[in-house]
């Protein structure tokens, strides 16, 4: 029935809507009623323009994550950890051919010559694999991408932000302290980031910077550019590196880089040393205390040697925000400050540390409301 449905609204190669969807489901002559017409609507719909069998899973709002390792396994992280579902694909064959579907959407190609690329939809990060590159049949990796921002006050009530760390880094965002939010894969930097954004004075303009456009603050005048790869002529591309110092020529009163993961790093330190307060990004670590040694990494990527992206990092960051999932929830663990220690080596010291239900003072504390002039705390 479905397959019949389908096959019929692509024959004509008409703009697909509810109504052409209906009116196949209709000439194919079955009663079905009508919770039975919408089901399968959906289901065609799903199948020709969602993620097909997946797409039920979206109606569970916590999912931010869909992985498919080949036709038997589906798994689902909803900000708790990753749970297998009870989904089955019937053969390799299908979860190929969505992810073949899903990747064209974006103008990409999936093939045998092309067995593994990233792509960027309109509400998915959709990432694909194909044998023999993988041993366990196609690999489909999504990142979903809800369109709903959240307060701090959201954040505090869920768990993430404590109430005075709420109030830090408010401050960080007003007395435009330039700051990383860190943090493990799926921890939800690019939320809290947002979130910060959103504090900045609706007279300020905001210019993002990503490889894949995820960032949406709730504020008046902000911009972003994306990263574009190469075409299928293996030309055309724009990393994150050009677009930063694009960026820079824009005006911006707080330059965001959504994620700093190569050469781009030289170009938002040599940005925030310029004169470019208030700027920020998100970059992937495992604790507040090995940015730094990220940092190096990138450096190098750049071209930097150690003692280069020291000094550039010391004299340009203020503040880490750390980000990790715990049982309870993905939360805030540490904010702590940049600097250099005794022996010159670059470190991130805690100033404020998580700890239960609330959070207490670490040793960076006193410096930390000195930048910020926020009175001390009982």
């Amino acid at each position: 029935m479905v397959s019949e449905v389908r096959q019929a609204v692509l024959a004509d190669q008409l703009p697909l809507t509810g109504a052409r969807l209906a009116a196949a489901v209709q000439s194919t002559g079955k009663l079905l009623g009508a919770t039975g017409m919408l089901r399968t609507v959906d289901q065609v719909q799903a199948e020709l323009q969602g993620l097909g069998p997946l797409q039920h899973l979206l109606e569970d709002l916590s999912v931010t994550d869909i992985l498919v390792n080949g036709p038997d396994e589906v798994w689902v992280d909803g900000g708790a950890g990753l749970r297998r579902t009870s989904l089955r694909f019937r053969t390799d064959a299908e979860v190929r051919a969505l992810a073949t579907r899903l990747i064209s959407a974006a103008g990409r190609r999936l093939d045998d010559g092309n067995p593994c690329v990233d792509v960027r939809l309109a509400a998915f990060r959709v990432h694909a694999v194909l044998p023999p590159v993988s041993n366990r049949g196609t690999l489909l990796s999504i990142r979903v991408q809800r369109h709903r921002e959240f307060t701090m006050d959201e954040l505090i009530q869920s768990g993430t932000l404590d109430p005075l760390m709420a109030e830090v880094l408010h401050a960080v965002v007003v007395r435009r302290l330039n700051f990383l939010v860190s943090g493990a894969t799926g921890t939800g930097k690019t939320t809290l980031l947002s979130t910060l954004l959103a504090l900045s004075a609706s007279s300020e303009r905001l210019v993002t910077v990503e490889d894949a456009a995820e960032l949406n603050p709730r504020h008046p005048h902000a911009v972003s550019l994306q990263c574009r790869h190469n075409n299928a002529e293996s030309s055309g591309a724009i990393d994150l590196a050009e677009l930063v110092r694009q960026a820079m020529r824009m005006r911006p009163d707080r330059l965001i880089v959504g994620e700093c993961r190569g050469a781009e790093v030289r170009e938002l330190l040599a940005a925030m040393n310029t004169g470019h307060s208030g700027a920020g990004g998100t970059i992937h670590s495992n604790s507040a205390e090995t940015v730094p040694a990220r940092l190096m990494a990138l450096g190098s990527l750049a071209g930097l040697n150690r003692e280069a992206i020291t000094l550039q990092a010391a004299s340009a960051l203020d503040v880490v925000v750390h980000l990790v999932r715990s049982p309870g929830g993905r939360q805030v663990a540490v904010i702590g400050l940049v600097e250099l220690d005794d022996a010159g080596a670059l470190r991130v010291r805690p100033a404020l540390v998580r700890c239960g239900g609330g959070c207490e003072a670490a040793p960076g504390w006193a410096r930390l409301q000195d930048l910020l002039r926020i009175g001390p705390q009982s």
